[in-house]
């Protein structure tokens, strides 16, 4: 087939508003044809909002004849029985992260896309972005030296405060560690490859949140998660990662995310967003070097969906792999398994890290 891929999009949330108008800007790769969601109210309002053609229910969308690749917003507890669905319906799926919420279900849904000849992709997409890549490059092409540590932080007092819907963050599939460690592990396997293994500890501050904005502001949920993990990395390479993921902090700190070399420490973008720039420091100098990025509006949340839609033009592999996306699960599992049990834990997944790197 030629021309762009059509696209349905299923569920949406807050997400979606994040997606669409980035799918917009990318017409020569994708064209979104539906929008889908259980509340089939909601979806034909956010069609109509974006100029999308068809708002219908989720069934539909994804059967629908001009429909190639479904980009999978719902979730995280959603996402393999939606994944299923699509790949049976012999539809390229795209999902949003947590790939699944176990590895037996991010397996089965690699297996059954590969049964079916189909493809699967899974965000994070910010290591596509110029300024991550331009950074991650000064890691591959010796400029920062022999790569040794990496040191990744992200804390703060949770999303309850701003997020109309925030419990579904609080549970099986989410916290800190799964709904914002995979920006940051994606972006430290793409450095340093895959992971080897793990050992970590983790609590939880409050046993009950209370949404602060919205229609359900004053609702007190209950927290299921832990919500402080703290996390040693041992990769492949050689290479060692602190990690600290946290929804426990009255400090706002996040998009810290460095890693040092023999001859330079590198500050990388934060993984979290698309068009900031990395900066370095090298050995013996006191200032900072900018690295290059790029200030283009189209990137941005849903860009894996056009990398993804232009590989399966070119016939080439995507670089937002559901083998990463798997990678990076296991790795997040196995952390919070090293938590549970208090003491190292094997991540025994692997990915190819060149992946899509040609196109």
């Amino acid at each position: 087939m030629s021309g762009p891929v059509g696209v349905a999009v299923v569920g949406c949330g807050n997400v979606s508003h994040q997606y669409l108008p980035t799918l917009a800007g990318y017409p020569d790769d994708v064209r979104v044809v539906a929008c889908a969601d259980l509340d089939v109210t909601r979806a034909a309002e956010v069609a109509a909002l974006y100029g999308v053609p068809l708002g219908t229910d989720v069934a539909t969308a994804i059967t629908h004849p001009d429909v190639e690749l479904v980009v999978n917003l719902t979730v995280p507890a959603a996402h393999d029985l939606v994944a299923a669905d699509v790949i049976a319906a012999g539809r390229h799926v795209y999902n949003e992260k947590p790939l699944a919420l176990d590895r037996a279900s991010g397996a089965r849904m690699l297996d059954a896309a590969a049964a079916a000849g189909v493809r699967v992709g899974g965000a994070p997409d910010t290591f596509l972005a110029p300024g991550l890549r331009n950074a991650l490059r000064a890691v591959n092409d010796g400029s920062i030296g022999t790569p040794q540590s990496a040191l990744l932080i992200m804390q703060g007092p949770g999303p309850e405060s701003w997020h109309p819907s925030p419990e579904f963050l609080y549970q099986r599939g989410a916290g800190p560690l799964l709904d914002i460690g995979p920006y940051y592990l994606t972006a430290l396997t793409a450095a340093f490859g895959p992971a080897t293994r793990v050992v970590a500890l983790a609590r939880q501050a409050f046993a009950e949140r209370t949404v602060g904005s919205g229609p359900k502001a004053g609702t007190v949920f209950e927290v299921e998660v832990p919500t402080h993990v703290t996390a040693l990395i041992e990769f492949a390479a050689g290479t060692i990662a602190t990690l600290v993921m946290s929804f426990d902090s009255p400090l706002g700190r996040s998009g810290l995310l460095e890693i040092t070399g023999t001859g330079a420490t590198l500050a990388l973008p934060d993984p979290n967003r698309h068009r900031d720039h990395g900066r370095m420091l090298r050995r013996g100098e006191t200032t900072w070097t900018d690295l290059p990025g790029d200030d283009d509006p189209r990137i941005a949340r849903g860009l894996g969906v056009a990398e993804m839609a232009r590989a399966i033009r070119a016939g080439v592999p995507h670089a937002a792999s559901g083998e990463r996306a798997l990678h990076v699960l296991d790795l997040m599992l196995s952390i919070t398994e090293s938590a549970e049990r208090g003491e190292y834990v094997s991540v025994t997944s692997t990915f190819d890290p060149a992946a899509g790197a040609g196109h």
